[in-house]
């Protein structure tokens, strides 16, 4: 074997292993989510959000609950919407047994067109009962101004 194809294979391999070891073991959390020993179970308050009529232009901003109804604490691991018109935010720290978590959907109406919407939001938790959950809102976008519910 030539030098080149020593060289090469080693710096696959150092970059394999700097990738695992950034990642679940710098952050206790995150390695936790990955351990089915510390699986939990996940109880969705709020899975689908009607948020009603609003004018094209309008950002709201929709709410999502979750309880952690198992014996360890739960992380949401990840929280992705499926299209660009949502921006997400999520608890980022681990929810204990009997609490609530929350995570936050700002939808853009500027990036739809005018009339009925249904969009999801994927999300990545370390629980028995899947370890992906999707979450739905749905609602109206007019161009009429006085037809606006909030």
């Amino acid at each position: 074997m030539n030098f080149s194809k020593i060289l090469i294979i080693g710096c696959c391999y150092f970059i394999i292993f700097a990738c695992h070891s950034g990642k679940a073991d710098s952050n206790p959390a995150m390695a936790a989510a990955f351990d089915t020993s510390h699986y939990t179970m996940v109880k969705w308050i709020d899975s689908i959000v009607n948020f009603g009529t609003i004018t094209k232009g309008e950002q709201i901003t929709v709410h999502f609950r979750c309880k952690n109804i198992g014996a360890e604490p739960l992380i949401l691991v990840n929280v992705r919407p499926v299209c660009g018109c949502t921006v997400a935010d999520y608890t980022k720290h681990p929810i204990m047994t009997g609490s609530e978590g929350l995570i936050e959907a700002a939808f853009n109406s500027n990036h739809v067109s005018p009339g009925s919407v249904f969009k999801t939001i994927i999300v990545n938790t370390n629980t028995k009962n899947g370890t992906e959950h999707y979450l739905f809102f749905r609602g109206n976008v007019t161009t009429d101004s006085t037809n606006s519910t909030k």
